[in-house]
């Protein structure tokens, strides 16, 4: 007998220790071309997608958004830092490191032949123990205490190319998400998780994607850059002749056409009579006029609609001193409604004086470069609107949009749960301590490395830091490490229960490599986007190391 064909002679199948070994090899490929981006000393990568066009960025999801990857293990990487990208908006490039780190460290377990799933007992146990550490060294901030929370936006805004105007971004990021944060309107339900400060979270609700709009203008200086006090769109007046500077306008939206009305679907009329031809004319003007009359019973200043407006209407509103624009877009048109206080209105004949917007104070046609743009300005209390971008290229404007979103997610992170973690490493240096210890403690047994491992792997955040700015790194890890193992105490004799938890936030500062204390630093980050990046880059490496078997080339039907 030859041997017996069960799988397709054409697929490829890798089985068992080579599998493994591929997957973490791939790993280690990805996190090499991330690991550079990493903190304020960090470096660009510039892309070439297959349109020919460039995209420069050291945004950790965008990299690997744009690379082309045929390594399954390694897309499956790429999968992380965008769920961390939706998740909680930063963090993208750490998650990648960490799980990379996470399998690098796995693979001599494999090679000493100790089951995967040991090890990941061992990885999921580190892991609850990590969350713990977190939960001690959190600290708690007021999101209306803004020195706290620049401070806070900074460390997610230092490591990005538009730190030089850090001041400026921190700025229009927390001004942007403070404005669109309203309460919700579901109150927080009792027993829900979070206790002392559920009321916080539950009746915050912050809609980054569609109340705040990034509108990008080449030209100009970057310190241009602005968070409006109410919105703008790029439209100018339909009727050259309309005012184009109105105080306090009152505002009418709508999103019915201000034309005839077409038929819905083919319509032929005949006519025998040549007066009916006449008739038929006046009565579309007459629909017209009693449109527009109905709008201006209620004298609004600025009529807005998303459809079109016809001739004879422009005139009667101009007629009666009233600024129109048409074909608004849909979004525009719903942030005009939160920043003026106005409701949109489907039918001319069901508007009401409630629907009118009047809390816009100036309204104004300005122009910049070669377009128009209509600002609506000095909003009371507006629940929505525009981040005005300038800079010199389009390549700087979008990398400046990427920046900007990442430090309004942290905000918004902020906003919903409002702790915070030391940054540089400080966090990552204290839960590897903290494993170390627990781990000689309390781990019996083979899932003690893997237990250690995670603890090791939590120190490649630091070690980026450090070589990203060029110090030694092994003379800046040890003494790190030395510090936080000085600050966790205590004898080996006691038992586990008695190690008391110093909080210890000494961390690498990114910029000079230098070891010092985060709280007088002030680099702080969320606590939802570190735990979610521990708990990601865990459970991914977890996954990864338990696939043994990869078959490729299966069949196309």
């Amino acid at each position: 007998f030859g041997p017996v064909m069960v799988l397709n002679p054409k697929t490829q199948r890798d089985t068992g220790r080579s599998a493994q070994l591929g997957n973490i090899e791939a790993a280690r490929a990805v996190a090499n071309i991330i690991r550079t981006t990493l903190g304020p000393r960090s470096m660009l990568k510039m892309l070439l997608d297959p349109m020919g066009g460039v995209v420069m960025t050291n945004d950790g999801n965008c990299i690997l958004r744009e690379v082309d990857v045929s390594h399954p293990t390694a897309r499956s990487m790429i999968e992380l830092s965008r769920a961390q990208d939706e998740e909680v908006g930063d963090g993208t490039t750490s998650v990648i490191i960490l799980a990379g780190e996470m399998l690098i460290l796995g693979e001599p377990f494999i090679r000493n032949n100790i089951h995967p799933t040991v090890i990941v007992r061992g990885y999921n146990e580190a892991l609850q123990e990590a969350l713990k550490i977190c939960d001690k060294l959190a600290r708690k901030v007021d999101v209306y205490d803004t020195t706290a929370m620049s401070e806070l936006v900074k460390s997610s805004l230092g490591t990005k190319f538009s730190s030089r105007w850090n001041d400026i971004m921190v700025d229009m990021a927390l001004k942007a998400v403070l404005m669109v944060a309203k309460p919700s309107e579901q109150a927080s339900k009792p027993g829900a998780e979070g206790g002392a400060y559920k009321h916080h979270i539950a009746n915050m609700e912050v809609d980054i994607k569609r109340y705040a709009k990034v509108e990008k203008i080449p030209g100009g200086e970057i310190s241009e850059c602005r968070v409006l006090n109410g919105i703008m769109f790029q439209k100018d007046v339909t009727h050259s002749k309309m005012r184009r500077k109105i105080k306090n306008p009152r505002i009418l939206l709508l999103d019915s056409p201000l034309e005839y009305k077409k038929g819905e679907s083919q319509t032929n009329v005949e006519i025998t009579n040549d007066e009916d031809w006449n008739t038929m004319l006046r009565m579309e003007e007459e629909y017209v006029e009693n449109m527009c009359a109905e709008i201006i019973a209620f004298s609004p200043d600025i009529v807005v609609t998303e459809k079109g407006v016809s001739d004879l209407a422009q005139h009667y509103f101009h007629k009666a001193n009233i600024t129109a624009f048409r074909r608004l877009r849909k979004t525009d048109n719903n942030r005009m409604a939160r920043a003026t206080g106005a409701t949109i209105v489907s039918r001319t004949d069901e508007i009401q004086e409630s629907d009118l917007g009047t809390r816009c104070g100036m309204f104004e046609m300005r122009k910049i470069g070669d377009e128009y743009f209509a600002f609506f300005e000095e909003c009371e209390d507006a629940k929505a609107c525009t981040i005005m971008l300038r800079g010199g290229s389009k390549d700087v404007l979008n990398e400046i949009e990427r920046n900007l979103s990442d430090a309004m997610q942290v905000v918004r992170n902020v906003v919903y749960d409002p702790r915070l973690l030391p940054g540089g490493g400080a966090t990552e240096m204290a839960v590897s301590t903290g494993l170390s210890e627990i781990g000689r403690r309390t781990i019996e047994g083979v899932k003690q490395g893997p237990f250690m491992a995670v603890g090791e792997a939590m120190e490649v955040i630091p070690r980026t830091l450090a070589q990203n700015c060029g110090v030694s790194v092994i003379r800046t890890i040890t003494q790190l490490r030395a510090r936080h193992a000085s600050s966790f105490g205590g004898d080996a004799e006691h038992k586990h229960e008695d190690v008391e938890f110093a909080k210890c936030n000494v961390g690498i500062d990114g910029t000079t490599g230098e070891i010092v204390d985060m709280q007088d630093l002030g680099i702080w980050e969320p606590y939802s986007v570190k735990v979610q990046t521990i708990k990601t880059a865990i459970e991914s490496a977890c996954m990864i190391l338990r696939i043994d078997d990869i078959v490729s080339g299966s069949k196309h039907k």
